[in-house]
């Protein structure tokens, strides 16, 4: 790469993203507008395949893989300085990406990346530590296995309903479902609904896709939804009703969403569900394959979602219990059926509000290569203390899975449509756990019949009300064996967990370190140097930083040195059977023991026994930093007459000679299924309003917040993020249903001077006694003043060789924010000037061309100029330097003509520079 002193085309989204300094910018070239190209900006290199694309005050910010990107469940994402920047808008290609700027300034800018699900897609991953992963041993056999097939045969057949229209969506969406059915089965029977993930909307033949909506002519849709059909035959053979739902529509359509698509999910969610009970209630208007099977119990529904499908199956549980806002919604009838629980499968979180009081099971796969980040996990751990805690909240790690395998549609070899292995070895850099050929990894059949049984295990549990299932679940550390080879792990929160030693909850840590564990920033410093891939834990959410989440970080290099976690006030482990430890350490390591030991109030402190952990097999790709349950009896504690009642802290003491741990919680356990209580909570929900900037005067707008629901108060966090610097204040706000507890004023002073659009995003996350449906929102800021002339003077048009051509670009008027204006190198009148006629340096920095052979500078390729104006002023200056020879020659001429950054081809009626160098003898 040429480290060029100049900055290309890609700095002015740069400098407007990054906040230029005041003062005229005195443009420079830079070579290759085109993709592909890289940069130097004034804090560092900038990555390949970057450049700015629209015009003057609305500019776009793209960036072009060098080889296709699939379409996935996890959002891509730009960041810069380690900050969010936006989502972009995928183009048709499957290789570019566009994010409109929208005059917002983060400072600190220190470099582009582009992630996705917290794997980085602008940079090669290493293949991570080789040799040393290795599958943990299997599991005890558990009493009973929900994978085996029940007694009932099955029908399987589909229906097509009369499409429907979600709020902003454009384009209806389809009503289409394959059902499949016991038969045989007499009364009614409880009905499991799979929604599918985002994935390639149409397909035509085995190598094409697209994410177009509707599916233009000559392809067909992706049958996403006949993905779980295994899945679907095992329930069915055990006498449940099944039912997998298409969402092409909305997986076509979802990029404008500001949740992803997750309103609209579960909207196409509840009016499937209202269609089966108007069956249920009147059985002849029913489809065929539903007429002809048993009534579905509607009382008893078990909700599975596949990725994005995951947060929209959350999502419709919300609604179920306390209606969204009608505005937002595309369901507005009764609810007549009951969630009771939700399978989450590699489940995207953009909202982390998952809710607390309906019991799920998250699948996490530890090779997924699309949410990579397994920020599923926030399904379990962003429950706690938010509702009763009734509700068992499950995480299940399944070692060498991969994303897509759980749907035999998106498997190559199984689907009709082009599909691929999601998790993909680049050239020369196989990974150690999750390669096709690692010993860790599972074959497509291994995996699907894996999910098939957890699957089952959720719907016999949360359905079914059979504890014996239970131990699978909830981190007993038992397995089905129906899922082998699987190594299938477990650890939850919720149900029969007794009072908590919580890091978020205000304890203090003498001996470790209470981190945060939110930011990119924080994960690695609370993970520590040296650390190999990512942990579900830290999920980053949409601000740069989160308030309250924490772990507790243990780090030593000799046995004996204790970490105390003291409560803010005592907690009580009565009718607990053990304490339950959710710790992880180091992918890979093995051995690790610590002492457990109680202390009460009283002071009186019993050593309660010893624990051992071995890390999960892990690389840099993976997710592995991943907590394991682990129970230490009682027994010691009440024979030493601890007051389990009033326990005030906890010890952790290493008898390893060196090592990390982390620890996530601790909790009293005992066994059982309660009751799952619904509380009545009030229930957020965060709009958006667009508002003209005006000329004149200063106005206050509010940002559109709802709460809604019944019952008593709850807490949230409200964030509200600085455009101008891209970071968030937080507060901790009480609401109450109808209550306008979220009071967040925007004001806005109008002005003559043309601008841009401005966002004012305001974030909201539960935290105690309350729901978050939309939690993302805001005022947007219309500029709506007119945009200024440009113009282009020479300002020394004719120069005599070795001196300097100049050009002088110009506004008609000042603006508030950058102005721009590229230029390409096009044929003159001949004479022209010649790459012998300007500074070998300047011509190598400006386009990475040689002057040999001489040659016209219309013939060099790559050679554009810019010019970029900053906010209140109204000109920059555009110079080509020359050199003096001593060859007796004609006047030379030199032209530059506009460009479309977005093509970078010519603009039609475009602004010139023309020049002429005369002859210096």
């Amino acid at each position: 790469m040429v480290r060029a002193r100049h900055i290309w085309v890609a700095a002015a989204a740069l400098l407007a993203v990054a906040g230029a300094s005041p003062g005229v910018a005195v443009a420079q070239p830079q070579r290759g507008l085109p993709e592909g190209m890289s940069a130097v900006a004034d804090d560092g290199p900038l990555p390949p395949g970057w450049r700015l694309a629209g015009r003057g005050p609305a500019p776009q910010l793209v960036w072009r893989s060098d080889r296709p990107v699939p379409m996935g469940d996890a959002r891509v994402e730009f960041r810069s300085g380690g900050r969010l920047l936006g989502v972009p808008r995928p183009g048709t290609d499957g290789r570019t990406f566009r994010l409109p700027l929208d005059g917002r300034r983060p400072s600190g800018l220190s470099g582009l990346e582009v992630w996705s699900g917290g794997r980085r897609l602008d940079a090669r991953d290493s293949a991570g530590t080789a040799s040393a992963a290795r599958l943990p041993a299997p599991l005890p056999a558990n009493g009973v296995d929900p994978g085996k097939p029940g007694s009932y045969r099955t029908r399987t057949g589909e229906y097509t309903l009369k499409s429907v229209r979600l709020p902003g969506f454009p384009k209806p969406v389809e009503m289409r479902a394959v059902v499949v059915a016991p038969v045989g089965a007499s009364g009614k029977r409880p009905l499991a609904l799979f929604l599918h993930g985002r994935h390639s909307v149409c397909y035509k033949g085995r190598d094409d896709t697209t994410g177009d909506w509707p599916c233009p002519a000559g392809t067909e849709p992706v049958p996403s939804h006949r993905g779980y059909l295994r899945d679907q035959r095992l329930l069915a053979s055990q006498g449940y009703m099944t039912v997998s739902v298409a969402a092409n529509g909305i997986n076509g359509q979802d990029y404008a969403a500001e949740d992803g698509g997750a309103q609209a999910r579960s909207s196409l969610v509840r009016l499937h569900l209202a269609r089966w009970a108007d069956w249920t209630e009147h059985p002849a208007t029913a489809p065929a394959v539903v007429r002809e099977a048993p009534r579905a119990d509607l009382s008893r529904v078990l909700l599975v979602g596949h990725s994005r499908g995951g947060e929209g199956v959350n999502r419709a549980a919300l609604d179920s219990i306390t209606p969204p806002p009608a505005d937002q919604d595309g369901y507005r009838g009764p609810v007549r059926w009951k969630v009771r629980g939700t399978v989450l499968i590699g489940p995207t979180v953009f909202g982390q509000n998952p809710v607390p009081d309906v019991p799920s099971v998250t699948i996490l796969p530890g090779c997924d290569g699309d949410v990579s980040d397994l920020q599923g996990e926030v399904y379990v751990d962003g429950t706690r203390t938010v509702g009763n805690g009734t509700a068992l909240h499950s995480a299940v790690y399944v070692i060498g899975a991969n994303h897509n395998f759980f749907n035999s549609e998106w498997t190559p070899g199984q689907a009709a449509a082009p599909a691929e292995d999601d998790f993909s070895d680049d050239p020369g850099q196989r990974d150690p756990v999750c390669a096709k050929r690692a010993a860790t990894r599972l074959t497509a059949d291994q995996q699907h019949r894996a999910g098939s049984t957890y699957i089952a295990a959720a719907a016999r549990l949360f359905l079914a009300g059979d504890d014996r299932v239970r131990p699978l679940l909830d981190g007993s550390g038992k397995r089905a064996p129906s899922a082998d080879p699987a190594r299938v792990l477990s650890h939850a929160v919720g149900a029969r967990r007794g009072g908590g030693l919580l890091p978020d909850a205000g304890v203090s840590v003498t001996g470790g370190r209470l981190c945060d564990a939110v930011s990119p920033t924080a994960a690695e410093a609370c993970l520590g140097q040296g650390a190999h891939g990512q942990s579900p834990h830290f999920a980053q959410w949409a601000t740069d930083r989160e308030a309250g989440r924490h772990a507790v970080a243990l780090h030593w290099t000799r046995a004996g040195a204790p970490v105390r976690v003291t409560a803010a006030k005592p907690v009580s482990l009565s009718g607990s059977k053990a304490l339950a430890l959710r710790l992880f350490v180091p992918p890979n390591s093995r051995g690790t023991e610590l002492d457990v030991s109680l202390t009460d109030a009283s002071g009186r402190k019993a050593k309660i026994g010893r624990v051992h952990v071995d890390g999960l097999p892990g690389s840099e790709r993976t997710a592995s930093y991943w907590a394991r349950e682990i129970r230490v009896p009682l027994t010691a504690a009440t024979r030493a007459g601890l007051a389990l009642g009033s326990v005030k802290s906890m010890e952790l003491t290493p008898r390893s000679a060196s090592g990390r741990a982390w620890l996530m919680d601790a909790w009293g356990w005992r066994p059982g299924t309660p009751a799952v209580r619904t509380d009545a909570l009030p229930r957020v929900d965060v709009g958006r309003t667009t508002v003209d900037e005006g000329d004149t005067g200063v106005r206050t707008y509010r940002v559109p917040v709802q709460v809604t629901g019944t019952g008593g108060s709850g807490q949230v966090r409200v964030y509200v993020v600085d455009p101008a610097t891209g970071r968030a204040k937080d507060r901790l706000v009480t609401v109450r249903p109808g209550g306008q507890g979220v009071d967040v004023p925007v004001q806005v002073k109008g002005n003559t001077r043309y601008g841009t659009d401005v966002s004012y995003d305001v974030l909201v996350k539960a935290v105690r006694g309350a729901v978050v449906g939309s939690y993302r929102g805001g005022i947007t800021v219309h500029d709506d003043d007119p945009a200024p002339t440009m113009t282009v003077t020479p300002v020394a048009g004719k120069v005599t060789e070795g001196q300097t051509l100049k050009w002088r670009v110009s506004l008609s008027e000042a603006v508030d924010v950058d102005m721009s204006a590229f230029f390409g190198v096009v044929r003159a009148t001949a004479p022209e000037l010649s790459t012998k006629d300007v500074p070998a340096r300047w011509l190598r920095d400006t386009a990475g061309a040689s002057p040999d052979p001489a040659r016209p500078l219309s013939e060099v390729d790559g050679l554009y100029l810019w010019a970029e104006i900053a906010p209140g002023h109204t000109s920059a200056d555009i110079t080509v330097p020359t050199v003096k020879d001593r060859v007796r020659e004609q006047a030379e001429s030199v032209r530059f003509g506009q460009i479309d950054p977005q093509t970078g081809k010519p603009r039609s009626g475009g602004l010139e520079l023309s020049g002429s160098v005369l002859n210096a003898s």
